[in-house]
C-alpha cells in the first residue's frame, strides 16, 4: 500500500511524517526511512533504519524503485517504508516520472505487507490523476 503526503513547501508535511514515523516505530515494526540528508536523524526513534541517500550512487525514479527492492529483498520482516520529499530523494522533479514510479512501487508492493508512505512537495490537484488516489 502507497500514501502519499502531498503539499506546498512549508505545509507541515514533514512533521506529519516524523510523528507517524514514531507512532509506528513504537509498535515495534520493522521501519526504513528514506531521505537525502540526516535532518530526521535527532527526531526518529532509534529502532528507525535511516538511509542517507547521499551515501548511495542512486539517480532517478528507477533507480530508486530497485534500490528500493534491494532493501526489501534483504529485509523480509519490513513492515514500513517513508521517502522524504521524493524529488529531492530520487534528484527528479518531473511528476510523470513520479507517476512511473508510483505505479511501479505500487505493483512491487500489491503482494506484500509493506506500506509506503512518500512526502511530495507540491499542491495534491496538480498530481498526476493516477497519484491522486494515494492521497
Amino acid at each position: 500500500m502507497i500514501k502519499i503526503i502531498a503539499g506546498e513547501k512549508g505545509t507541515g508535511k514533514t512533521a506529519r511524517l516524523v510523528d507517524d514515523i514514531n507512532s509506528v516505530a513504537a509498535q515495534d515494526n520493522n521501519v526504513v526511512c528514506i531521505e537525502r540528508g540526516t535532518r530526521l536523524d535527532q527526531l526518529l526513534k532509534p529502532n528507525v533504519r535511516l538511509v542517507n541517500m547521499t551515501e548511495y550512487p542512486v539517480s532517478g525514479y528507477e533507480q530508486l524503485l530497485a534500490f528500493i527492492c534491494g532493501i526489501c529483498s534483504k529485509d523480509y520482516d519490513l513492515t514500513h517504508i517513508y521517502i522524504d520529499s521524493i524529488c529531492k530523494v530520487a534528484d527528479n522533479c518531473d511528476l510523470e516520472a513520479l507517476k512511473a514510479f508510483v505505479t511501479g512501487l505500487d505493483a512491487f508492493l500489491k503482494d506484500t505487507q509493506i506500506t509506503a508512505s512518500i512526502i511530495v512537495s507540491s499542491k495534491t490537484d496538480s498530481l498526476p490523476e493516477e497519484i491522486k488516489c494515494f492521497c
